[in-house]
């Protein structure tokens, strides 16, 4: 008999010993094909995106069919009143282009009127937060730019699904029932998404008839029907309805803004960002912060490490809020606040023994989401955001269209002395922002959603793959920290990081919060990318959404 445990013994150690060498830190295998891929935060959307590139669609094409699916399943993140930012890259060419579809706010809503309503504050919901929706154009002029299929055939998936209805996934599930209670307060959006009088459970068919139409009125008739015609008369109708200010010439007058990215170069990799209004320069700045600390051997999360980026992402936050705007009105330093130097001078601030709970903007010399990418086998890459903001956006339904409006004008402050300060026909501080890396024959586009965490979840990937070495999938699903901004020293972690590192971190004196493994509070990311000298394409897809990354299928 004691032999046999003997034996017992030596085999559980040989096979902890294999499992040592064979076995990994994380869940996923990255996708990897040769044919176009599309990373999705629900499985149908992706499925949709990947059938379109199997018609031959670009990855433009099929990010606007993934884009419409995103729209009708994940109707509290996403949807036809919200606005969307794309870098797109050009395999042939080599070139990286920037799309700003984010709307202004009506040119009658201005301090002045809210003041005449006695609102003090800007309005987190109803129609006062509401700006233009810009998305329906970003797709347009995307399409127009890089699309091959024709418009109508985008749709078709999308306008399937609002019909028939699609089977609710988990993490949808739980977002929609924490907006329960909020859209109860609003009747339209609660007799439209609150059948029965409560959220649809895990696996309910979800039908929206009246979404279905609007797709199909969109892809008949183009973004014209949006901003010109019957959708835009009924946006109009409804906000007449509340007293809103929006008219046909903030509809009629709005166009997308190609823009060039903004970038830096972090550790042999070149990171892009989108310009403001977007928060995309706060993602590179603390990636310049962390630039100043070599690589530790401790790794990624060691109490060391993670403090470094804490307080690097506090320094770069501090700097977001003090002078983010709409460089269309106001002059955004960017140029300074993401200089080495800048970031050498700021970084010369963090104290590594002690959390720093008061922190400061410098001074710098010059000037709820979904977010989804597309390789197509020719190597284009699609990085692209779209949202309405919080969970169901204003709740303000548009009548008889089956969409919510975005709150993006919850994004001013009514404060004169800010740069962001509500102004009609200005464009609010936004948090949604796409990135790209690349370094030699490498291209990534990826980002990760979630209001002010994705700045620092962007630097956090980034740093995993630069500094650690890691895969795209492990990189994306490594735990992270996640912080409403630099004030105070509270901040949520995710309790797959080591208990020793969880102390120390109090130690150091931040107020730690510790999450589920796999919390939606860190954001739901997707990554692909193409290696150039190969041509062969990979991506990941983030555990904390419902989604995959599907590749393209092989039409016999």
């Amino acid at each position: 008999m004691k032999s046999v445990l003997v034996l017992l013994a030596a085999n559980f150690a040989l096979f902890g010993q294999r499992l040592t060498f064979t076995g990994r830190d994380f869940g996923r295998s990255m996708t990897v094909a040769r044919q176009g891929i599309v990373a999705t935060s629900q499985t149908l959307a992706s499925q949709a995106g990947a059938q379109i590139l199997a018609r031959g669609g670009s990855a433009a094409d099929a990010a606007i069919a993934a884009n419409a699916v995103l729209a009708v399943t994940e109707p509290m993140m996403n949807g036809l009143g919200g606005d969307c930012f794309v870098l797109y890259w050009d395999a042939k060419s080599g070139k990286l282009t920037g799309l700003n579809a984010s709307g202004p706010a009506p040119r009658g809503l201005t301090p002045e009127f809210l003041g005449r309503q006695h609102i003090e504050t800007m309005p987190r919901t109803g129609i006062h937060s509401v700006t233009v929706p810009g998305a329906v154009d970003g797709w347009a002029k995307m399409h127009q730019r890089f699309g091959k299929l024709r418009w109508k055939d985008l749709f078709r998936a999308a306008i399937a699904y609002a019909e028939d209805g699609f089977p609710v996934a988990e993490m949808n599930h739980e977002v929609w029932a924490a907006a329960e209670s909020n859209l109860k307060e609003f009747p339209d959006s609660a007799h439209l998404f609150l059948p029965e009088g409560k959220a649809p459970a895990v696996g309910d068919l979800f039908r929206n008839p009246e979404l279905a139409h609007a797709l199909r009125v969109i892809a008949e008739n183009g973004r014209d029907a949006f901003y010109k015609g019957e959708i835009a008369a009924a946006i109009l109708k409804t906000s007449a309805r509340f007293q809103g200010t929006m008219t046909a010439d903030d509809l009629a007058g709005f166009s997308a803004e190609w823009v060039q990215p903004i970038s830096i170069d972090y550790r042999g990799w070149r990171i892009f960002e989108l310009p403001p209004n977007g928060q995309g320069m706060a993602a590179l700045e603390m990636l310049n912060l962390m630039e100043n600390f070599p690589v530790s051997p401790a790794g990624p999360f060691s109490s060391e490490v993670l403090h470094q980026r804490i307080e690097s992402m506090k320094l770069a936050y501090s700097d977001l809020g003090r002078f983010n705007a709409d460089p269309r009105t106001n002059k955004v330093p960017v140029a300074g606040l993401i200089s080495k130097d800048y970031a050498k001078k700021r970084a010369a601030l963090i104290d590594p023994s002690k959390a720093n709970c008061d922190v400061a903007s410098g001074q710098p010399i010059g000037s709820d989401t979904v977010y989804f990418a597309v390789v197509d086998k020719e190597g284009n890459i699609a990085s692209w955001i779209q949202s309405l903001s919080s969970a169901f956006g204003s709740m303000v339904v548009v009548d008889g269209m089956g969409f919510e409006l975005q709150n993006r004008g919850s994004g001013f402050t009514m404060d004169a002395k800010s740069p962001n300060v509500l102004a009609g026909g200005k464009r609010p501080f936004h948090t949604i922002i796409p990135a790209f890396m690349e370094r030699g024959e490498e291209h990534i586009g990826f980002g990760i959603m979630g209001g002010p965490n994705q700045p620092l979840a962007h630097a956090q990937f980034v740093s995993n793959l630069a500094d650690y070495g890691m895969n795209l999938q492990e990189a994306l699903e490594a735990p992270r920290f996640t912080a409403t901004g630099p004030a105070g020293c509270e901040l949520s972690i995710e309790l797959r990081v080591p208990a020793a590192s969880i102390k120390e971190l109090s130690d150091r004196g931040h107020h730690v919060l510790v999450r589920k493994a796999y919390t939606q509070e860190m954001g739901r990311g997707q990554v692909v990318m193409h290696n150039s000298r190969t041509g062969t394409n990979y991506a990941a897809s983030d555990p904390r959404g419902d989604g995959a990354a599907i590749p393209e299928p092989i039409v016999p």
